[in-house]
């Protein structure tokens, strides 16, 4: 009798030690706890980056400081998804102005550059790599607009920890040395690539030591120089002169022309919260669609991961994103309806339109009208900013301009050659952007300053994210850990139609009877690898006057505070 107690102990625990221990909190998926902190808090998409950030909170820096500081080394640690070579984004809470403010630092189209010219080389579309779908960036102009309104340290002390790892060397992540395999079986017969992300001939791995010593002049240039090193000195003389060769159409005036703009957060209002995102040219606002449509279903009932929790995010996502497809675009050239695309009266009619089973297509509303990086930093004194950057399709055009160290991005892919298209390209016109920043504020005080990169997934992303952290109460790591739902094949600003339903691709964690009730709806259900976006986030907790920061399992990121 001793003998079998011992034996069926002893199998329990082979048996436990297999299956992996349960967790004593949190929710299953939940890959770990929050970091909490009292007087600043980081949460990036890499480590060491993250460390760089929390040095400069703790030698008296911002919070805006610390992001310019993290944003130009995660130029360089990941190039994968961002860089001087990129745009930029920011949502900034100004706790001495006690308000958002936003900051548009995306760059416009070569002036030379028109619709006709596509028409007269017999192009359907804008091809994704080269020199035609680049446009002017916008990112270094937006670190100097930062620090110029928010920022109290100068910017060669920011920029010196980016230089001296460019200088010095730095060891490739798991992550971004997966991408880096893959961007150099893309790019690597491209013009200069291989010089910079090829050392030896061989694309650059994990645990691979990576210096960058061409990027480290280019920085060290702007850090001397100000912002007029780059779009007026010789970087971008070798840029123009670089891309023209090639046969594209940007020239020195278009970089010398670029400035960034301050903007207005747009909001709406979900169960007691005020959700913030920037209006268009970018995505941010599909968001808050999603979410009016949603807030009229009792969410917390349906319970998350239920198919009727997914088929009514997915068809309010539909929704939104045909008016995506039709109305968003720079607001410079067309009057873009944002306040009715928002309103709970236009919510409710598009929430009429979503019935038990799965539509093939919708049309967008009419209306009385005229890979990627996120970040997040708050620091002592209630500052926080919410930071995206990202050169698009990961890397970029391809295009390297010679011995600046960088590839320059192609957001004018996402421009469309409809003629009459609200987003139509046209002469020093922002394409329709993807990247986005968000924040979640409480009696307009600051509570979340949040953001997920990846393409169409981020609005997705963002009313996800928002429906765990207040309809679920899952705490700031969770929200972020938790299985997601994407809905692909929607209508696109670039003018294609959504006719089939697209398809839901569902992360694993989701039960299969889910699944299959999802498939008797109508859905199209697939999986996918990946393609989830990259999560990071800081929560302030005025009860107890401490920083919450979480940063999700699927990239290398941290959150670290102090």
């Amino acid at each position: 009798m001793r003998f079998n107690v011992f034996y069926t102990i002893l199998l329990l625990l082979i048996y436990s030690s297999l299956q992996g221990q349960d967790r004593i909190t949190g929710r299953t998926f939940a890959t770990r706890s929050e970091v909490i902190a009292r007087h600043g808090m980081v949460a990036t998409s890499h480590p060491l980056v993250s460390q760089i950030a929390l040095d400069i909170l703790k030698k008296g820096g911002n919070a805006i400081d610390a992001a310019i500081a993290a944003n130009a080394a995660l130029g360089l640690m990941e190039p994968t998804g961002n860089g001087v070579g990129g745009d930029l984004f920011a949502i900034v809470w100004s706790a001495k102005e006690k308000k958002l403010i936003g900051l548009n630092a995306s760059g416009r189209s070569p002036k030379a550059l028109d619709r006709s010219y596509f028409e007269q080389k017999g192009l359907q579309r804008i091809p994704p790599y080269g020199p035609l779908p680049v446009t002017v960036p916008g990112c270094v102009d937006g670190w100097f607009e930062l620090n110029k309104r928010f920022g109290s340290m100068d910017m060669k002390t920011l920029l010196a920890p980016a230089i001296q790892y460019a200088k010095e060397g730095f060891p490739v992540t798991e992550l971004i040395g997966y991408y880096l395999t893959l961007s150099s079986k893309r790019f690597k017969d491209y013009p200069n690539f291989a010089e910079v992300y090829m050392p030896g001939g061989k694309p650059l791995k994990k645990g691979t030591v990576f210096k960058n010593p061409a990027l480290a002049s280019t920085l060290q240039k702007i850090a001397d120089g100000g912002r007029d090193a780059f779009y007026k000195g010789q970087i971008a003389h070798t840029i123009a002169d670089f891309i023209q060769s090639q046969g594209g159409l940007l020239r020195y005036e278009d970089l010398a022309a670029h400035h960034s703009q301050w903007v207005q957060p747009v909001s709406i209002r979900y169960r007691g919260y005020n959700i913030w995102e920037l209006p268009p040219n970018g995505q941010g606002i599909a968001a808050l669609q999603i979410l009016n449509i949603m807030k009229g279903y009792d969410v917390k009932k349906m319970g998350f991961g239920s198919a009727a929790y997914i088929h009514h995010f997915v068809e309010a996502k539909k929704l939104a994103f045909e008016d995506r497809a039709k109305y968003y675009a720079d607001p410079d050239f067309n009057a873009i309806p944002v306040e009715e695309l928002i309103s709970d009266a236009y919510a409710d009619k598009r929430r009429a339109l979503i019935t038990s089973r799965a539509a093939s297509r919708y049309d967008a509303g009419k209306l009385e009208q005229g890979n990627t990086i996120y970040m997040t930093v708050a620091d002592k004194w209630g500052n926080m900013i919410s930071l995206i950057q990202s050169n698009y399709r990961g890397m970029g055009s391809g295009m390297v301009p010679p011995g600046l160290g960088f590839m320059l991005q192609d957001r004018g892919e996402l421009f469309s050659l409809e003629k009459g298209h609200m987003n139509v390209i046209e002469p020093g016109k922002r394409p329709f952007h993807t990247i986005i920043p968000a924040f979640i504020t409480k009696e307009g005080r600051p509570w979340v300053s949040f953001g997920l990169m990846g393409g169409a997934m981020q609005p997705q992303g963002h009313a996800q994210i928002v429906m765990n952290l207040i309809d679920f109460g899952m705490n700031l790591q969770e929200a972020g850990d938790a299985p997601r739902i994407q809905h692909i094949g929607s209508s696109e600003p670039t003018g294609g139609r959504m006719t089939d339903g697209g398809m839901v691709v569902l992360e694993s964690g989701f039960d299969y009877e889910v699944i299959r009730a999802l498939m008797r709806k109508g859905h199209k259900v697939g999986f996918s690898l990946g393609s989830y976006g990259g999560y990071q986030a800081i929560m302030w907790d005025s009860a107890n006057q401490v920083y919450y920061g979480a940063s999700e399992s699927r990239k290398d990121g941290q959150a670290v505070g102090y």
